[in-house]
């Protein structure tokens, strides 16, 4: 297999730079005379500047294997990563583990979306984030579980939102606020009272607009007015009659209407 292109051969398809003419990926002109497709030509599933394995635009690499799917099978080594990219979203799906080590990470994401999810459990350790996304939205389990360790918070964030709630108290300590604030809105009612106090007002409004009535009594004290907002709409007279002359003027408004009701 090729070894992949290096930094300043990585040429982007989705390029602005106008064309007249096709070019290849190394930007030499297009032509169907020295094309191998002959046949593919000749019953009309290619079409130079719009249908076509060996131009640099990936929109018309994917029609070609769109229009010749069994082609795909051809281009896994292609030195062009869009190539082989595009080539892995249409091939057999038994010639992909071959490319769980490709270069291009491009490439592994593709193989990690088309492979059966416990082929790519290795995946889980790649060195590029949008490869290990690919499997944190895929694999089930101890395999999703373990995406709580990734050094990327949104892995974590998707792991959080994708995990079944039994497995929440494990993150309630993330080190970053948006997995907590998930792990707020999805955890078990009953861990909620541990995340009272997080240091995220964010996470402790999620917390305030979830407990139950009686539990939110604690939380009248709570620096941010969003959470003492939230304690007002929904607590009980006695958390009401300690927010009555709360200094926000919203929050007294709402906690002096609904004590008044009780």
């Amino acid at each position: 297999m090729h070894t992949g292109l290096g930094p300043h051969r990585r040429v982007s398809a989705s390029s602005n730079t106008a064309e007249t003419d096709p070019v290849d990926w190394e930007g030499h002109p297009v032509s169907c005379r020295d094309c191998p497709h002959e046949l593919i030509r000749a019953e009309e599933r290619c079409d130079l500047g719009r249908i076509c394995v060996r131009d640099r635009r990936a929109r018309r690499i994917d029609r070609f294997f769109a229009q010749n799917p069994k082609e795909a099978d051809n281009y896994l080594d292609h030195p062009y990563f869009e190539a082989r990219v595009l080539a892995a979203k249409y091939a057999s799906i038994f010639l992909l583990p071959r490319l769980l080590h490709d270069p291009e990470p491009d490439v592994r994401a593709m193989v990690a979306h088309r492979l059966p999810a416990n082929r790519v459990l290795e995946l889980r350790q790649d060195p590029d984030r949008k490869v290990r996304m690919v499997v944190t939205q895929r694999v089930e389990g101890e395999a999703l579980v373990s995406m709580f360790h990734d050094p990327d918070y949104w892995i974590r964030v998707v792991a959080a939102r994708r995990v079944t709630p039994d497995v929440l108290p494990i993150a309630i300590n993330d080190k970053d606020p948006q997995v907590r604030r998930e792990v707020a809105r999805r955890i078990k009612p009953e861990f909620l009272p541990g995340m009272m106090r997080d240091a995220d007002s964010l996470v402790r409004v999620t917390v305030a607009e979830r407990l139950e009535p009686a539990q939110l009594t604690p939380l009248v004290d709570d620096e941010d007015l969003r959470v003492r907002f939230a304690v007002a709409e929904r607590g009980t007279p006695k958390a009401l009659s300690k927010l009555i002359d709360d200094p926000d003027p919203e929050v007294r408004r709402i906690a002096r209407e609904r004590y008044e009701q009780t």
